[in-house]
């Protein structure tokens, strides 16, 4: 069975770091890209980067660029979002998701891990 399963997510104060992680498992995910996204309610998921899986090659949204790290254990089959400098207005659900083909727009990836809460108090 394919599931993606996020980790990581907590409380943590404004200018304060936290690093999420994202486990895989199913061989229909071997060489899948992989994104972040991000939603709070009443919103949509807004996308925070993606991840080519084979190269390493990455790609964020301007709201995190330059904070926020994408990266990868391809043996593991892991993925990860470093994420420093936190604002208050990174509240949310953070979820991974998977898909053969990158993209920033979240209807195009079919499988979607359940979401871990991050929660950046000013």
């Amino acid at each position: 069975q394919e599931q993606l399963e996020e980790s990581g997510g907590g409380l943590v104060q404004a200018g304060g770091s936290l690093r999420l992680s994202c486990a895989t498992s199913g061989r229909i995910f071997s060489g899948y890209d992989r994104a972040w996204f991000r939603q709070v309610p009443g919103k949509e998921r807004e996308f925070v980067g993606y991840i080519r899986w084979e190269d390493g090659i990455t790609y964020y949204a301007d709201s995190v660029k330059g904070r926020f790290t994408i990266s990868r254990d391809k043996d593991k089959n892991m993925l990860y979002l470093q994420m420093n400098s936190l604002k208050s207005e990174d509240t949310a659900v953070y979820y991974c998701a998977a898909d053969p083909q990158n993209s920033i727009y979240s209807r195009e990836y079919g499988y979607w891990g359940r979401g871990t809460q991050v929660t950046v108090s000013s």
